[in-house]
């Protein structure tokens, strides 16, 4: 044949997604100078043409004309007789030019070319996925849950590209089966043994400041930035939010209308409790924030030993610390202070919940004084033991030893 067709040669190689065509068509050139080498020595002397329009390659090799027992080295030189068998007017010291056609590097030869072309172009492919991922860690992606395993989903994205989601980048209610649509943020990207190995994470911090910016506008066109986010996945996120625009409250138009820009990203994170505060750099007042919802009487500062000395009512308490704690640990990675909760020490005001006291008296005594309205030591105290005795259905000796327990606690 006069020309060599790559496409209809080497068909498989043009459906390659991540390779341009004249990256595969320079690829497919050293493939070819490589066979050159192996056939003749050397490829000085070959010109090797690649047309990246229609796949097209043609190989043209120059030997220079030498008097007949004067040619030195056949692959660069043509003795004149032979010369003259191929082209009569040539002469010594013309340049014999030939065209070299697939068949005549033989069928061994095209096998190995073919399986060195296909094991190159899969390793550029690797490099490019690389290089493509590596540039978008921190981004959200989406894709098609392929195989569950039990320490790690295997998700492909729209070009069928492999990403891991190990358990631990999982939320704790995430379940997942094949063929399930799943979106997560690039964490991480290297390379193990030549292959590129893609992580992707649903609890990172930068997961749920991307879904703002995809809700909000706002975060989006930079009139509002994040400050910083912490999360226990699943459970609870405290988001700190400042607005460069006096008009604009950023907390407002985080939550949206009646929650309903962050509904959505409530229900991605599996019902993840989210905290949207206003950022201040009065620190006392960013502590007071992160707290939320508990209301704090007063705040004392450590700024040496970075720690928070919060003060409460006692019925605040609960709120400040949260369920599990996970809102006292949350605001203290939030505002880089460890905080310490105390009760109102102010003992005008101060008051215990009587279920305070379940490991010192029994519930159901407990039960019979919040039948009648009696949630508080002081609101039992503030009762004569006859008047209690009559009230309840208590023994006096019981009423007398619950006031002795209670009593104690102010003393």
């Amino acid at each position: 044949m006069s020309n060599i067709n790559l496409i209809d040669s080497f068909q498989e190689f043009k459906d390659f997604k991540n390779i341009d065509r004249p990256t595969m068509m320079s690829v497919l050139e050293d493939v070819f100078r490589s066979m050159i080498r192996k056939k003749y020595g050397n490829d000085e002397n070959c010109d090797v043409i690649v047309n990246t329009d229609n796949g097209d390659l043609e190989i043209w090799r120059t030997r220079v004309v030498m008097e007949d027992g004067f040619s030195e080295d056949d692959d660069l030189e043509i003795e004149l007789a032979e010369a003259k068998k191929l082209d009569a007017d040539l002469e010594v010291g013309d340049e014999y030019i030939e065209q070299i056609t697939l068949e005549s590097f033989g069928r061994r030869a095209i096998l190995a070319a073919r399986q060195t072309l296909v094991s190159k172009i899969l390793e550029l492919e690797k490099d490019e996925i690389f290089k493509k991922y590596k540039d978008r860690v921190g981004e959200i992606v989406t894709g098609e849950v392929y195989q569950v395993w039990k320490k790690e989903t295997l998700v492909l994205d729209d070009e069928g590209n492999e990403l891991l989601l190990p358990k631990s980048e999982q939320i704790p209610a995430d379940y997942f089966k094949k063929g399930d649509s799943v979106k997560a943020v690039v964490s991480k990207v290297d390379m193990l043994n030549s292959n590129p190995k893609i992580i992707i994470s649903r609890t990172a911090p930068e997961f749920l400041q991307r879904l703002f910016e995809l809700e909000v506008p706002e975060i989006f066109d930079g009139l509002i930035t994040i400050k910083k986010i912490v999360r226990e996945p699943g459970e609870r996120a405290k988001v700190a939010v400042e607005s460069y625009d006096d008009r604009i409250d950023p907390v407002g138009a985080c939550v949206g209308m009646k929650g309903s820009r962050i509904h959505g990203i409530v229900r991605e994170l599996k019902n993840e409790n989210i905290d949207v505060i206003n950022y201040t750099n009065n620190l006392q007042l960013y502590i007071q924030r992160a707290l939320s919802p508990a209301k704090i009487t007063s705040i004392k500062l450590d700024d040496e030993k970075k720690t928070a000395a919060v003060y409460l009512k006692p019925d605040q308490v609960s709120l400040a610390i949260g369920r599990g704690g996970h809102n006292i640990k949350l605001a203290g990675k939030l505002t880089g202070y460890e905080i310490d909760v105390y009760r109102e020490a102010d003992e005008q005001d101060e008051d215990v919940d009587i279920e305070e006291f379940s490991d010192e008296i029994d519930s159901w005594i407990l039960d019979e004084f919040k039948r009648i309205g009696l949630d508080t030591a002081k609101s039992v105290l503030a009762l004569t033991v006859g008047e209690l005795v009559k009230r309840t259905d208590l023994e006096e000796e019981t009423v007398k030893e619950v006031l002795s327990i209670l009593q104690a606690e102010f003393e």
